[in-house]
């Protein structure tokens, strides 16, 4: 059914973007602030309602492509500000992070990383296991080589971040249209001319699939194999303990496959599985 609050199906649109997630939000507000018009976005259920609101929220900076991490360091920006913009709270919060070094060979690897940071002028630290363990004190530093840290890293809550973008994608003229299910696209020649819902045709010039879960069946709607798949992933969080200090950062270990997050008085802990 459509939601109460969603505006009407249009039948014509310049951008169609489908999937209200973080991402299709996040390029909704993008579109508006860069006074882009005639823009929709779809979502077959209400916005977040796929993979972003259980995301974890980290937000890393250092990539291996300069340009890659640029635009970390600008979403770092981007959710310090965005709340005072629009007037919603993101929980965004600069705790910093590190990164740990379990092994010579992975030690190596976080110096490169320093190195290539250095040339992009981006601020990341080479520490030792005693100073990691001053800034994380719940670390056992037993086997810890070295670590990285990177003061203006920082985690955001996803919901809160993609409801942020899409109260700005409003304010820019973006319409968002929850509950209607795309369910196939028209052609003319090689371009796609229409998107075909449940709820009626649009014509449009260009269709962006943000459909996250989905993207890949979106794709195939449009004839086109997309090399995207799910993949399963878990987390937990702790119960509140006084003994989880205040203002944490996040932490990575690669070495043993897991991450944390700090809550208040809790910790959020995922792992990647190997296979």
């Amino acid at each position: 059914m459509p939601n109460e609050k969603s505006p009407a199906l249009p039948s014509h649109a310049r951008i169609v973007i489908v999937g209200g997630g973080a991402i299709g939000c996040s390029i909704a507000y993008h579109l508006g602030k860069l006074a882009i018009r005639d823009v929709v976005l779809l979502e077959k259920r209400t916005i977040t309602a796929g993979s972003t609101w259980h995301a974890a929220g980290l937000l890393g900076q250092m990539r291996s492509k300069v340009n890659l991490t640029r635009l970390m360091q600008y979403s770092a920006k981007l959710c310090a500000t965005i709340g005072a913009e629009t007037g919603q709270d993101v929980g965004w919060r600069q705790t910093g992070s590190l990164r740990l070094a379990g092994s010579d060979a992975r030690l190596e690897e976080l110096k490169r990383a320093v190195t290539a940071a250095r040339s992009y002028g981006f601020d990341m630290e080479l520490i030792g296991p005693g100073e990691a363990r001053d800034r994380f004190p719940l670390l056992d530093i037993a086997g810890v080589r070295g670590a990285t840290w990177i003061a203006t890293d920082g985690h955001v809550d996803p919901y809160a971040l993609t409801m942020a973008y899409a109260k700005g994608a409003r304010a820019g003229g973006v319409r968002i249209v929850e509950g209607v299910t795309v369910t196939g696209f028209g052609r003319a020649g090689r371009r796609i001319a229409t998107v075909e819902t449940d709820r009626g045709v649009i014509a449009c010039e260009t269709v962006v699939n943000a459909a996250g879960l989905w993207a890949r069946h979106v794709g195939e709607m449009a004839g086109l194999e997309l090399p995207i798949t799910a993949v399963e992933h878990q987390y937990l969080v702790t119960e509140k303990s006084p003994k989880v200090p205040d203002r944490l950062p996040s932490l990575r270990d690669p070495d043993n496959n897991f991450y944390l997050k700090p809550e208040p008085g809790a910790l959020a802990i995922g792992g990647w599985e190997d296979n």
